[in-house]
């Protein structure tokens, strides 16, 4: 690795971008940054920018652009906006590394854009991969660009597997903390409100992310991640339950061994990981105590209760834009759940009835995913109108 690596960040102003820029604060000058492209947090990026100097920004309009430009007023700072300026944050010439962050389907384009420009690509916009995972994968083997996972899960998974061969491994094991409402029963997940799901018990995300994990849908879209992230089929992929959150993903051979990556629960470390693959970085954390932290449990999850997760697992099987459509009607549901606009359980039920009803097709290109994911969006759309008439 170059003395000192150059990063561009998407996302920089979300719950996973905040602390790669503090694991680059806490590297000690080995990380630079060159770009950063946030959302509509103008003030946090305008800290960001007085802080790392980048080359480059984006936000989402041009209204924002100006407001940041008004706000820091450095001459080699350059302030984009909208799909352009995402697009050109991923793609600016100096960076060694994008770091994609960015919450949703959003994601999508600039992480294709980066490693089109042959970028290595951190990747914590898991969406990206559940909208279009072939096109993103064949893209990085065509271009030579390395796509590392920030997910914690993902990151134990890839830390299980290397110096293994790929036909060794039996199958990959996500761990799920369940949720905040792994106990309570199905009467009971029908009076939840945003303010109660977005608490996570174990992990501090942002509140969409929060959500999923407390329908597993998140745990759904990281078993389609895990699909093509390690080129493995779906159903070599298993979920369980470990509520200490301590081993955070495990791998087991074809001669019964199993591989397991434990550690704190702090997002910094599997981040730390993939910004100094293949080395790592001494962040000065504290260790996991393994006495204090007392015995370690696994439950099989509850279909049944959360079926989002059976439901990411039959688009997975389906494949084509299958997965595209679970993704675009979730996150229209869980939009309309946070508004306030239904119920907590209700979806499930939105995601259940796109789903059934999608007309799958193969994904050649760019443009087969947009249309499923605008399709999904106006049907899910369609059956919350409904469901609220």
């Amino acid at each position: 690795m170059k003395e000192t690596r150059r990063i561009s960040l998407l996302g920089s102003t979300g719950s996973i971008g905040t602390k790669v820029l503090d694991v680059v604060r806490r590297s000690k000058g080995r990380f630079s940054v060159n770009g950063l492209a946030a959302g509509e947090n103008v003030e946090l990026l305008a800290e960001q920018i007085r802080q790392f100097r980048p080359e480059i920004v984006s936000v989402m309009t041009a209204e924002l652009a100006d407001q940041v430009r008004s706000m820091v007023e450095f001459a080699d700072t350059e302030v984009l906006y909208g799909k352009e300026g995402y697009k050109a944050v991923a793609t600016v010439d100096d960076a060694d590394l994008v770091v994609s962050a960015m919450v949703g389907a959003a994601g999508l384009i600039p992480t294709l854009a980066a490693l089109d420009a042959g970028k290595d690509v951190a990747l914590a916009n898991k969406e990206s991969l559940v909208t279009a995972g072939s096109l993103v994968t064949s893209l990085a083997r065509e271009k030579g660009a390395a796509l590392i996972p920030i997910d914690s899960e993902h990151s134990a998974i890839f830390q299980c597997l290397r110096g293994h061969r790929k036909e060794d491994v039996r199958r990959i094991v996500l761990t799920a903390s369940g949720g905040p409402f792994k106990d309570r029963n199905r009467d009971e997940l029908v009076k939840v409100t945003p303010e109660e799901a977005v608490r996570h018990p174990r992990w501090s995300m942002g509140a969409k992310i929060s959500v999923d994990s407390a329908t597993l849908m998140n745990k759904g879209l990281e078993v389609i991640e895990a699909r093509w992230l390690f080129d493995i089929s779906v159903d070599r992929i298993d979920v369980v339950v470990h509520p200490q959150s301590i081993v955070h993903s495990m791998v087991e051979f074809i001669d019964g061994s199993v591989l397991a990556q434990m550690g704190i629960l702090d997002m910094r470390v599997p981040i730390a990981y993939a910004l100094a693959w293949p080395g790592r970085l001494d962040l000065d954390l504290p260790s996991l105590n393994l006495i204090e932290s007392g015995s370690l449990s696994f439950e099989r999850p509850h279909f049944e209760k959360f079926p989002c997760l059976g439901l990411a697992y039959d688009a997975a099987r389906k494949g084509g834009t299958a997965t595209t459509a679970l993704n675009a009607a979730n996150e229209v549901a869980v939009e309309a759940f946070l508004q306030g606009r239904m119920g907590f359980t209700a979806i499930q039920e939105v995601v259940r009835e796109v789903i059934e009803a999608f007309p799958v097709e193969d994904i050649r290109d760019l443009d087969d995913v947009l249309k499923a994911d605008a399709l999904a969006r106006l049907r899910a759309e369609g059956i919350i109108s409904e469901k609220l008439t």
